[in-house]
Parts: C-alpha cells; structure tokens; sequence
C-alpha cells in the first residue's frame, strides 16, 4: 500500500498537549490538600508528578521515533516481557505490600506498577494478533479462542494482586478490538458472558469487593466507614455547582476527601471548576479519543489502527470508570484518572503508548 511519511498528527498531539497540561494542573491543585497531612509533603509528591511528566513526555518522543512496524515485530516478546516484570511481584524481596496488595515493584530507589506496563504490552500482542489472523480472526480459533488464552494468563497475575479493576479494563478493551476486528457478535457475547461471571465470582469471594457494592446500592448505611469516600466526593461534587468555587478553592480536599490526588482527584477538579468544568474534562477525553480515531482511520496497516484504537478505549474507559464512580453511578474502583491521577507509572506508560500512536499517525494512505 502506497503511504507518505508527514509530521505527527496535529489534532491529535494537540489534544495530548492540552490533556497533559491541564491534567498536571489539576493535579496541582488537589495536591494543595496534603498540607492537611503529615504523612507527605505538597513538594515531595508534586516534585515526584512533575518528574514523572518530564519522563513521559521523554517516552511519547522516543517512541513517537520507533517505527511501528519494528513494534509489531516484537509483539511477543514485549508481551511476554510484561508478564515477566508482573511476575517479579511473587517475589518478596521486590514487591511492596500496601493497602491490602502486592501491586508495586521496587528495584532499588525506583518503584512502579507492573500491571501498567501489562495494559499497554496487551493492546500491542492484542493488535499484532489481529494483524496476523486477517479475515480469520472471525472463526473461533483465532479470534475468541486465543482471547480467552490471554486473558486467563492476565487473570492469574493481575487477581493474586487483587487487581480486579485493570483485569476488567483491559478485558473490555480486548473485547472491543475484537468487536472492531469483525469478530461475530455471538462470539463477543460469549466473552461478555465470561467477563460478568468473573465479576460475579470476585463479589462473593472478595469481602472488599462485596462491600464496594453493598455501599454502592446503600451509600448512607455507613457514611463514616464503607461510605465515606462515595458521600464526600458527592459532597466535593456537589459543592462545585455550576461554575466551581475556583482553582485551589477546593474545601473537601483538605481533611475530607481521601485520597484527594489519586482516586478522588475528579471530585476536587469538579468542585473548583463546577459543572462546566467537568463537561469540559469530558469533552477533552471525548475529542482526545476521536483524534485517535482518526488516527486509526488513517493508518496504512490494521496493526497501527487496533493499536490506535485498543489505546483510545483504555484510557478514555479508565477515564470514565473513574469519574462515574466518584458520581456514585457505579461501585467504587482503584481505576486513576488518566493523565490527571497521582501516579508516576500510569502517566509515563500512557504518554509512551500515545508515542506509539503519535509514530502511527505519520505514516498516512495516499
């Protein structure tokens, strides 16, 4: 297929740009609130996200460089690779136990979470998969099939972590790649089937999991336990009406929300920015998920659009789990907001994986 080699996509770094630079912004400010903490200081943490946004932004250039072809040659090995870094969690001497799981590596003065490199290496096999299945993908062989392969290895590493959430997520970005990829419906409704037993299955045998749904159907039977986070972020959310108390106004931030820079950073930027605001944040991933579309419309192989597309539904889904669970819409998740969440791991890996898109988006149909 004839192709010409152009300069990165415009609308799409644009919306990049503006994502990045409004979400390190609003991270800012919700960091104000840990000056009502004496467990860590608003320098240290800010210092460490702002570290972490210069690595990313390093990654989206590097591998915007890499050429993808050379991505989807090494698909296997970059799978594999991930799965090996998540199984370096069994190993006590570099995994760091905290908030009731094994989720974290530490290699030294460096910790990060594997399971976001896992994401990320799924989307990439996934896409290369697709690529070499072509019109095959449709039987049951090589479509549902090998799905279900990787998704029960994913599920080994990732429900030992008690990583529920991220094994959901990438499931149902596995789902809709295939979807995309011409799998018949019948199929997709199998996995769909698979996915909901799983999650019925971890509810009744996870009491941390059962306990986010009691809360979720009855949020005001424990306001100071189970229901605390959920009322105050309601409360944060609330209190922003239509325009917000203003940037750095945030009350709930300090000594009521927990978590104010990680899972319940969407209540803080909701109650500065109000309601506006908060369609505005919806509208930037909603254009940010459509410049990668076009992105994947665009692209001269199908590798380069399922990688394009199994990116844009990661982290605009993850995105969305996150806000509609600080709304109270559904249970409470550890799911982060993309680009705006504290979290050195999840920014740098998601601006490494916009790099990829970002090299895809070169490479154009005459």
């Amino acid at each position: 297929m004839a192709f010409r080699v152009n300069k990165i996509d415009g609308f799409f770094l644009t919306m990049v740009g503006l994502l990045t630079a409004s979400g390190f912004i609003i991270f800012l400010s919700a960091s104000l609130g840990l000056l009502a903490q004496n467990t860590v200081s608003f320098g240290s943490i800010a210092g460490k996200q702002a570290i972490s946004l210069v690595l990313g932004i390093i990654a989206f250039f590097v591998f915007s460089k890499i050429d993808h072809a050379w991505i989807r040659r090494s698909a296997l090995f970059i799978f594999l690779g991930s799965i090996a870094v998540n199984l370096l969690l069994f190993i006590p001497k570099f995994s760091i136990y905290h908030g009731g799981a094994s989720r974290w590596l530490a290699l030294g003065p460096i910790s990060f979470q594997p399971s976001e490199l896992l994401k990320i290496a799924f989307i990439i096999y996934l896409a290369a998969w697709i690529y070499f299945a072509k019109d095959k993908i449709k039987t049951f062989k090589y479509g549902l099939f090998p799905y279900i392969i990787m998704m029960a290895v994913l599920g080994i590493l990732l429900l030992v972590q008690s990583d529920t959430d991220t094994l959901l997520i990438i499931g149902g970005t596995g789902i809709v790649m295939l979807f995309v990829a011409g799998v018949p419906v019948k199929h997709i409704l199998v996995a769909f089937l698979l996915m909901a037993t799983l999650v019925v299955g971890v509810v009744y045998m996870r009491p941390y999991a059962l306990r986010r749904v009691q809360t979720f159907f009855n949020r005001a039977s424990d306001t100071q336990g189970a229901g605390y986070q959920i009322n105050q972020s309601l409360i944060a959310i609330g209190s922003g009406q239509i325009t917000g108390r203003g940037f750095g106004q945030s009350i709930q931030k300090f000594g009521y929300l927990p978590q104010p820079t990680d899972d319940s950073i969407f209540a803080v930027a909701a109650e500065e920015f109000g309601f506006i605001g908060s369609v505005g944040l919806i509208i930037m991933y909603l254009l940010f998920a459509s410049s990668i579309f076009r992105v994947s419309i665009r692209s001269v192989d199908s590798f380069g659009a399922f990688v394009a597309i199994g990116v844009a539904i990661l982290i605009v889904t993850e995105s969305f789990v996150n806000m509609a669970a600080m709304l109270g819409l559904i249970p409470l998740s550890g799911v982060p907001l993309m680009f705006i969440s504290h979290g050195g791991t999840a920014l740098i890996i998601s601006l490494a994986a916009t790099g990829i898109v970002a090299n895809i988006s070169k490479y154009r149909k005459l």
